[in-house]
C-alpha cells in the first residue's frame, strides 16, 4: 500500500501560502494608499497654513494701512498667534523688531512676506489692485463723521426711493466712509434722477481737498515729463485740461504718475514697509511633510492587524475545506482496497459537495458493476453446469454401459452442445461489443425482405401461434443484414413463446420503426426497465429450454446502438409485449 498523502497539509501550506501572499499585496497597496492620503492630507494642512498665514499678513496690512506708525500693533500681533497658534515676528527692514509674540525666536534667513500697505504682495493677495496699493489705505480721502452721516441719511432716502420705484438697491460702506448706493444687475436701469437733494456720488469738501493736492501730485509729475495735465475724478478716471495731445497714443504715463502721486499723497498715513516672519512654536516656517512617527506605527500595526487576521481566517477556511476532502481521500482509498459501499456524507450544494455527490454517484456505479459482474458469472455458470453436466452424465453412463451409445443419445448430446455453442457465442458477441470490436458490414437493406425472411424462419416453431407481418412504403436501412436479422430474430423468437406475433415496419421521419408485439401475459411494470440486463428472466424458474439464456435482449440492445438506433419495450399485464427498433433511415430512400 502506498504511503497517504498528507492533503490537509499539503493544501493548508498552499492556502496559506496564497492567502499570505494576497494579503501582503492588499496590505502593500493599502499602505502606499494610506501614505497617499496621509500625504494628501499633509498637503490640505499645509495649504490650510498658508492661508493661515494669508490671514495674519492682510489683518496686518490692514492695520498698516489705516495706522501711520506699527506703536499699538503689539496687541494684534499676540492676538494673531493666540488664535492661529502661529509664532507672529515684525521687524524692520533692517530687522530690528517691531512687535513679536514670544521672546527668544531667531529669525529664519528669508521673511514670510513684505509689509508694504502701498505694494501688496499679489501673491498672498489674489486681488489686490493693479497698483498695489491697499484700498483700506485712504490717508486724507477719509470723511469727517458730520460728512459720513450726511451721506448715509442721503443714502438711505435714495434706496427707499429706489425700492419704492421698484428696484433691489442696499448701501455699503466705502474704505473712507462713504456710503454708496448699490443696485444689483439693474445699472442701466437706475433713473437719472437723483431722488434726494444731495447726489449720493457727489464728493464731499475733505475729498474735494484732498483730490485737489493728489491732481496737483499728477500734473507735476506729468509736466515733468512733457505731458499734457489732466483732470482727475474722485474714482481716479481722468480729462485732459488743455487741448493738446499727449506725446504717444497710450495711457501708461498718465496710470504711472497717477499710481506715483498717490503713494506720494499716501505716505504719511500708512505705517512704514516692514518684514513679516511666521513659524511654528518649534521654529519652522512651514508645515514638514511626509509621515509622522505616530502615522507611521498607526501603518505598521494596521498591517500586523490584517496580517493576522488574514492567517486566522485562511487557516479556518482550509481546515473546513481540507476536512470533506480528507474524507473523500478515506472513502476512494476504501473503495480501492474493496469496499464498494463506500460513501461519503454530502453538507452542502458548493464545488466540493458536488464533488462528493460525483463520488457517491461513481460508488454506485462500481457498486451496481460488480454487483453484475458477480451475477453474470453465477448466470454463466449456472447456464454452463446443465448441459456440461448432462453431456457427463450421459457419457459415463454409456462408459459404464447403463446406456447404449444410440442415434438417440448422440443427437441429445449434439443438441446439448448447440446449446453450449449458442451460449459462448452469445457471450464472445456480448464481450466483442463492450470492447467495440464487434465489426458491421452495412449495406442497404429491404425491410420487407429481412421481415419475411425471419417470419419464415420462426413459422416452423411456431407451434399454432400466428406470425404476421404489416410492412408500410418498403422502406430501407443501411446496416449489417446478417446482424440485423439476428436481432429481429431474437425478438421475434422470443415473442412466439408468449402469443401470436405482429412484426410492424414503416418509415416515421428520418427514422424507420420495427415493432414486434406479442398476445402474451406481458410484462409487469417493476420489470420492465431489466428486460435488457444480461441473464435476465422474468420467470427465475423458467429452464433454458423454454427462457433461453437470458442474454438474446442483452445482444438485441447492443447490436442496435452498433447501428445508431435504439430499442424500447413497453407492455401491459394480460396484453402482451411491444418491442420497438427505431433505425435511422437509408438517406437514398
Amino acid at each position: 500500500m502506498t504511503a497517504r498523502p498528507d492533503l490537509r497539509r499539503r493544501l493548508l501550506v498552499r492556502l496559506l501560502a496564497s492567502s499570505v501572499l494576497i494579503a501582503v499585496c492588499s496590505i502593500a497597496a493599502t499602505a502606499w494608499l494610506a501614505v497617499r492620503s496621509t500625504s494628501g492630507a499633509i498637503r490640505t494642512e499645509q495649504g490650510k497654513a498658508l492661508a493661515t498665514d494669508a490671514h495674519i499678513y492682510d489683518v496686518l496690512l490692514g492695520y498698516a494701512a489705516t495706522h501711520p506708525r506699527w506703536d499699538g500693533v503689539s496687541t494684534v500681533v499676540d492676538d494673531l498667534a493666540r488664535q492661529t497658534g502661529r509664532v507672529v515676528v515684525l521687524t524692520t527692514p533692517a530687522r530690528t523688531p517691531i512687535a513679536q509674540s514670544a521672546a527668544g525666536v531667531s529669525l529664519p534667513q528669508t521673511a514670510s512676506a513684505a509689509l508694504d500697505p502701498l505694494a501688496v504682495d499679489p501673491v498672498l493677495v489674489p486681488n489686490a489692485p493693479a497698483d498695489r496699493i491697499d484700498t483700506r489705505a485712504v490717508g486724507p480721502f477719509a470723511l469727517t463723521d458730520r460728512e459720513r452721516a450726511r451721506l448715509r441719511g442721503a443714502a438711505d432716502a435714495e434706496v427707499q426711493c429706489l425700492r419704492g420705484a421698484g428696484f433691489s438697491a442696499f448701501v455699503a460702506e466705502q474704505p473712507n466712509g462713504r456710503a454708496k448706493v448699490v443696485t444689483p444687475g439693474i445699472d442701466q436701469l437706475k433713473p437719472t434722477v437723483s431722488c434726494v437733494d444731495i447726489p449720493v456720488d457727489s464728493p464731499m469738501p475733505s475729498e474735494q481737498k484732498a483730490l485737489g493736492e493728489l491732481n496737483q501730485l499728477v500734473n507735476d509729475c506729468l509736466a515733468h515729463k512733457g505731458y499734457a495735465l489732466i483732470r482727475l475724478r474722485l474714482d481716479l478716471t481722468w480729462t485732459a485740461s488743455e487741448p493738446r495731445v499727449n506725446p504717444g497714443s497710450d495711457q501708461e504715463p498718465v496710470t504711472e504718475c497717477v499710481t506715483s502721486g498717490r503713494r506720494q499723497q499716501l505716505t504719511p498715513f500708512v505705517s512704514p514697509a516692514a518684514l513679516l516672519f511666521l513659524s511654528d512654536p518649534q521654529g519652522n516656517p512651514a508645515p514638514t511633510t511626509g509621515l509622522s512617527t505616530a502615522n507611521a506605527v498607526g501603518i505598521g500595526g494596521t498591517v500586523a492587524v490584517v496580517l493576522l487576521l488574514t492567517v486566522g481566517v485562511t487557516v479556518l477556511v482550509a481546515t473546513r475545506l481540507t476536512r470533506p476532502i480528507r474524507a473523500l481521500t478515506e472513502a476512494a482509498q476504501r473503495m480501492r482496497d474493496g469496499d464498494t459501499s463506500a460513501r461519503v456524507r454530502v453538507r452542502g450544494k458548493d464545488e466540493i459537495g458536488q464533488l462528493a455527490a460525483a463520488f457517491n454517484e461513481l460508488s454506485e456505479h462500481r457498486e451496481s458493476l460488480e454487483r453484475q459482474r458477480k451475477n453474470m458469472v453465477s448466470d454463466v455458470s449456472h447456464e454452463l453446469r446443465a448441459p456440461l453436466g448432462n453431456i457427463r452424465g450421459w457419457l459415463e453412463a454409456a462408459q459404464d454401459g447403463v446406456a447404449e451409445f444410440d442415434p438417440a443419445l448422440v443427437a441429445s448430446l449434439l443438441e446439448e452442445s448447440i446449446l453450449l455453442q449458442r451460449l459462448v457465442d452469445d457471450l464472445q458477441d456480448l464481450a466483442l461489443a463492450d470492447a467495440g470490436k464487434l465489426r458491421l458490414h452495412p449495406e442497404p437493406v429491404a425491410v420487407a425482405e429481412l421481415v419475411e425472411q425471419v417470419i419464415t424462419a420462426h413459422r416452423g416453431q411456431a407451434e399454432g401461434r400466428q406470425v404476421t407481418a404489416e410492412v408500410i412504403d418498403s422502406p430501407e436501412v443501411v446496416a449489417d443484414p446478417v446482424r440485423l436479422r439476428q436481432v429481429l430474430g431474437n425478438l421475434v423468437g422470443n415473442a412466439v413463446r408468449h402469443g401470436d406475433v405482429t412484426v410492424r415496419a414503416e418509415q416515421v421521419g428520418e427514422q424507420v420503426v420495427i415493432s414486434v408485439r406479442d398476445t402474451g401475459p406481458g410484462i409487469a411494470p417493476e420489470d420492465l426497465p431489466h428486460v435488457f440486463d444480461r441473464f435476465w428472466r422474468a420467470d427465475r424458474s423458467r429452464s433454458r429450454q423454454t427462457g433461453g439464456s437470458g442474454l438474446g435482449l442483452a445482444i438485441v440492445r447492443n447490436l442496435v446502438r452498433l447501428h445508431g438506433g435504439t430499442v424500447t419495450a413497453e407492455s401491459t399485464l394480460g396484453e402482451g409485449a411491444t418491442f420497438t427498433l427505431r433505425l435511422p433511415a437509408s438517406s437514398g430512400h
